[in-house]
């Protein structure tokens, strides 16, 4: 490290890097916890932030975006922070139009619909550049952190991005993607190869401005079979890590952790922690004795509280906690929640959970 606590970056020198050490599988004194979606509604300072403008305008803000990641940091001793930002601006830097439709979510008023659809896509390799407000958030967001907890970068997976682009919004059965994938296969591989070929520089970009570890985001994993998760799903997220890693190398750029959380995806467990990732999050449905069963000892776990477990007593999270750690073991783990907070969770529980994942995980550790 440089005398002047800067780091080989020009960033601040990082002050607590539990995170990193048990996302690489070193030995940690106590479980480092963050949770998906900790900058979100449920903050009412994030409300007030948000108020003024609309959602994707505040993404292209890299202002916003680095207030909006700060902020659960001033109010609990998290870990780690995640950058504010979406994974649909992958698909708008593409060219798609997407608005955010407040209380119904994402929106694509033209979703692809037919093959030639996809003709209307711009080039991958101009996606970085698109996005270069992103990048800019994360290096102010590094900047402004000084060095308290490390930053994490993100994206959401292929199939996931591609069921948004061609359901057109959210769905509870993904039945039009999923045509795609049954009548439309090699249309449907051409698309995911757009996709990983736009993630690629996209992620590799986010670590060049400062990012320090990476969640891949496969949210609509559930939706897959066994057959097709591992026809449509897994060769990219296979693949991105691979060229994400070879991308960092080539420019000359630390590795970093990466993180693969495909919700819904434990059929594909052992798939998953082969995949190329140093951690697997886990969603609540996943036992965790099992997973650790079934992962083996190379890969750390990340998660898996019921995010619905924060509407109970804060007694009753400490003793959930208590629960999870005994399960999970206090190595090789990162606690969080098995998916985001909701809008209507009390700020209290959250920091109810951080401390009691803090408190017991170093009671554990003593004994």
């Amino acid at each position: 490290m440089e005398a002047n606590g800067l780091g080989p970056q020009g960033f601040p020198e990082l002050k607590n890097d539990t995170f990193l050490r048990a996302a690489w599988g070193e030995e940690t004194d106590y479980t480092p916890v963050w949770c998906m979606r900790q900058a979100g509604r449920y903050l009412p300072e994030f409300r007030e932030t948000r108020a003024a403008q609309d959602f994707f305008s505040t993404c292209r803000s890299p202002e916003a975006c680095c207030e909006l990641t700060l902020q659960p940091l001033r109010r609990f001793p998290l870990d780690a922070a995640i950058i504010f930002s979406d994974i649909l601006v992958v698909p708008q830097a593409l060219g798609m139009e997407v608005t955010m439709v407040p209380g119904k979510g994402p929106s694509f008023p033209e979703p692809l619909r037919e093959e030639q659809d996809l003709e209307r896509l711009r080039d991958p390799a101009v996606v970085a550049s698109e996005l270069d407000y992103v990048f800019k958030a994360i290096t102010l967001t590094r900047q402004q952190l000084d060095g308290r907890v490390p930053l994490i970068g993100f994206a959401g997976a292929p199939w996931t991005l591609m069921t948004y682009m061609v359901e057109g919004s959210g769905s509870n059965t993904m039945a039009q993607a999923k045509r795609w994938l049954y009548q439309r296969p090699q249309a449907s591989h051409q698309l995911l190869h757009i996709l990983t070929d736009a993630l690629v520089p996209y992620l590799v970009g986010q670590v060049a401005a400062g990012a320090q570890a990476l969640q891949l985001f496969e949210s609509h994993a559930g939706h897959l079979g066994p057959q097709l998760f591992t026809q449509f799903a897994l060769p990219y997220i296979r693949d991105v890590a691979k060229r994400v890693k070879a991308g960092l190398q080539e420019a000359g750029l630390a590795p970093v952790p990466m993180i693969i959380f495909a919700k819904d995806g434990h059929f594909a467990l052992e798939e998953l922690a082969q995949a190329g990732y140093e951690v697997v999050g886990l969603d609540w449905t996943v036992v965790p004795k099992k997973a650790r069963e079934r992962v083996g000892k190379m890969v750390t776990l990340q998660g898996n509280l019921d995010p619905c477990a924060l509407y109970a007593s804060k007694e009753e999270i400490g003793r959930l906690v208590c629960q999870m750690l005994d399960d999970f073991g206090t190595q090789r783990y990162i606690a969080n929640l098995g998916h985001g907070v909701y809008p209507d969770m009390d700020p209290e529980h959250v920091g109810a959970f951080v401390d009691a994942v803090h408190r017991h995980s170093r009671l554990l550790q003593k004994n």
